[in-house]
């Protein structure tokens, strides 16, 4: 029996992960549950699980929480802010952590599993983005490990020889190619995507995924960071990795050795798979997912991504070539451009001359401690809101 905890647990990633750890009551114990501020959710998950800690970031849905978990009389502690989701991080009975909260804010907590020796099952790509350099040496200090849940990373994990050293990588990698759905706007033009509403963008065609991955599904830029990301957990240079437009999102990424040999992992789009697979490593474990019908399929495409079209992947390479708080300062900008258009402040392709605009006034500097990571996410926040200006509208 393993224990876990789960930050995020209210989330898609968290809510796949339960239903995993539900079909295996004997091998898992959901101990603690953190997110952000649904209250309602998270009580719903602490009456079925009956974990010992339960955390939000939100002191105002904690306090509801609690009030709630006392009147039914359930055994789960409540806290509160930071300090909360890092009590669920840590938990002593948990040596399984998922890390599955969106955006800067689940980079304190992850660090915290990662000192703490866990095996951290990393959806968080944040947590590398803005401070790969730190959570690497913070696992290789602890013993702990370090297994990737986003699908294109999880698929490479299992197409690399074993075991896999974060960090390292194995002899004989030629490259690494990303696959990518392509979007909701794969086939739309220029003009068109200026007009793409947030209602458009977060139609994902093959993913059932929260609303600001589903924006950056849509803008490429999530696969531009998974290309930062790629760099760090597999010690490989950005010139070897290369992203594939794949719209059947079936095949989940391809690790060429030199040999001329291609590995890649191949399954339904479902995130519950690399969730089974990195609960249950090195296992193999039930997920609940439907088996591959290559027959009903057909076929499978590819093509070269459009830069012109979605300049945000260009932006998240030259940023991964830049390094240090390079990363950081583009997730920050990409952050504050995509909140400002879910909540209609600013049009589809404005998004990208936000984040360029902020690229090119920063100068960069290494990462050397959290304090380092947190202070170029703070400045790339702020100087993505003065790019928007003071009343958020859209930029010339």
């Amino acid at each position: 029996m393993k224990g876990l905890s789960i930050l995020g647990s209210t989330g898609s990633i968290g809510l796949s992960t339960l239903d995993v750890a539900r079909r295996h009551p004997d091998r898992f114990r959901v101990m603690a549950l953190a997110a952000d501020s649904n209250d309602g959710r998270l009580l719903e998950q602490c009456r079925e699980f009956r974990p010992d800690l339960a955390a939000l970031a939100s002191p105002d849905a904690a306090r509801r929480l609690e009030g709630e978990v006392r009147r039914l009389g359930l055994p789960t502690r409540v806290l509160a802010g930071e300090e909360g989701l890092e009590a669920v991080a840590t938990h002593p009975g948990s040596g399984l952590v998922m890390a599955a909260i969106v955006g800067a804010a689940g980079l304190r907590p992850t660090l915290a599993a990662a000192r703490g020796g866990k095996r951290v099952l990393l959806a968080n790509k944040e947590s590398l983005v803005c401070a790969g350099r730190l959570l690497l040496e913070a696992v290789s200090d602890s013993g702990g490990e370090l297994v990737p849940i986003d699908s294109e990373h999880n698929a490479i994990f299992q197409c690399l020889p074993q075991p896999v050293r974060p960090g390292h990588c194995p002899a004989g990698i030629r490259r690494i190619l990303l696959t990518a759905s392509g979007g909701p706007f794969r086939t739309w033009s220029q003009a068109a995507m200026v007009r793409a509403t947030p209602e458009q963008a977060v139609a994902h065609p093959n993913w059932s995924m929260g609303r600001k991955i589903s924006v950056d599904s849509a803008t490429l830029m999530n696969k531009g960071l998974e290309l930062i990301e790629a760099c760090l957990l597999f010690g490989i240079a950005p010139g070897q990795v290369d992203v594939v437009v794949h719209a059947q999102s079936v095949i989940h990424s391809m690790v060429e050795y030199t040999d001329g040999s291609v590995l890649a992992q191949l399954g339904n789009p479902d995130m519950r798979t690399p969730i089974a697979h990195a609960l249950g490593w090195p296992e193999r474990i039930e997920s609940g997912v439907e088996s591959l019908d290559l027959v009903a399929i057909g076929q499978l495409g590819f093509e070269a991504p459009d830069l012109e079209r979605f300049p945000c992947l260009r932006l998240a390479r030259e940023a991964a070539e830049a390094g240090g708080t390079a990363p950081a300062v583009l997730n920050a900008a990409n952050e504050v451009a995509v909140a400002a258009f879910l909540d209609g402040r600013l049009n589809f392709t404005g998004m990208a001359r936000v984040i360029d605009s902020v690229l090119q006034r920063h100068e960069v500097q290494q990462v050397m401690s959290l304090a380092d990571a947190l202070a170029a996410d703070a400045w790339g926040r702020d100087a993505a809101r003065r790019e928007l200006g003071p009343s958020g509208a859209n930029p010339a």
